[in-house]
């Protein structure tokens, strides 16, 4: 199968059906054999029933449902585990991106680029609740992670299947995307899209999403830059503990010999607590270099597509 489109649904009866119909005319056209998976996230509406009608009546959809709500990352997690196609398409379900951008995102795959991400140049959001809150998260995930995307959030992009799918997903971790496809040495380019304002359902983002993206942050920049030197991320980790307990315990030991002073168990307690919580940390880096070195991980399949990508198979005669 040489394409596979996924799209979370969250409460969007309204838009399932224009979405699916917009979907197939912009792709159909294309003479590719391809399949669309709706994602429904655990919709308290008719999304579900809508999608399953026109499931029913296109072999081509396959609707996979979540019993709660779970998010969008999970659900877009889903979907690309199941798809079944050479190259992966992501988007929203609230007809904010255009399914007549999609042939383009093909063309760029075809160029032979890894990942395609789409960027909202002209985006139809509010300015104080989205517009400025997504500028200032661009620019500040771009400066953590070294990887300048103008427009993290937009859901329209598009894999390599063995690409994305080595790539672990959860939270709000679809956004960083881009940054975590660095450790394989994927190819990227960014391209314009159009953008929509919603007709349909209200809007599932808010500046609520604000504090998860900052952890989903912290957490990126730690994988991208330690994945395979856990040992390095602990130590460094444990530089200030072991500075503390050497200072407490010389403080405590240096007091009753220079100047005859009484010795201070709390200090030298503090110095005993951090020296271990050192030894913890170092003992946490030998065995995240085990796990690493021995486990059979995503991180382990990036490690393989990257050499595949630096020393091609050769071909048989």
């Amino acid at each position: 199968m040489d394409l596979s489109i996924v799209v979370p649904l969250y409460n969007e009866r309204g838009n399932v059906n224009p979405l699916y119909s917009g979907i197939v005319d912009a792709v159909a056209p294309l003479g590719i054999d391809y399949e669309i998976l709706f994602i429904d996230d655990g919709s308290t509406d008719t999304t579900f029933a809508n999608a399953c009608a026109l499931a029913a009546e296109d072999h081509r959809l396959r609707v996979i449902r979540f019993r709660r709500n779970c998010g969008q990352t999970a659900a877009m997690a889903a979907g690309i585990d199941h798809a079944r196609g050479t190259i992966v398409l992501t988007m929203d379900g609230d007809l904010q991106n255009d399914p007549a951008d999609i042939p383009e995102f093909l063309k760029k795959i075809n160029e032979g680029y890894d990942i395609v991400v789409g960027w909202r140049y002209n985006r139809q959001d509010k300015l104080v609740t989205r517009k400025i809150p997504s500028r200032i998260a661009n620019w500040l995930i771009g400066k953590v992670t070294g990887i300048p995307i103008k427009d993290n959030g937009c859901s329209l992009k598009a894999f390599r299947a063995k690409v994305i799918k080595a790539i672990p997903l959860y939270s709000e971790m679809h956004r960083f995307i881009p940054a975590m496809t660095s450790l394989a040495g994927a190819r990227l380019i960014e391209i314009k899209v159009r953008h929509h304002a919603r007709k349909h359902g209200v809007s599932k983002y808010g500046l609520s999403r604000i504090y998860k993206v900052l952890l989903d942050l912290l957490v990126t920049k730690t994988i991208v830059s330690f994945a395979a030197r856990p040992l390095l991320w602990f130590s460094v980790l444990a530089l200030p503990a072991v500075v503390t307990s050497i200072v407490a315990l010389f403080i405590s030991i240096y007091g009753p010999l220079a100047t005859s002073s009484t010795f201070s168990v709390p200090i030298a307690g503090v110095g005993v607590l951090f020296g271990a919580l050192t030894v913890i940390l170092l003992l946490g880096g030998v065995l995240g270099e085990l796990v690493y070195k021995t486990g059979d991980t995503r991180l382990d399949k990036l490690s393989f597509l990257t050499a595949e990508r630096l020393q091609p198979r050769a071909k048989t005669q």
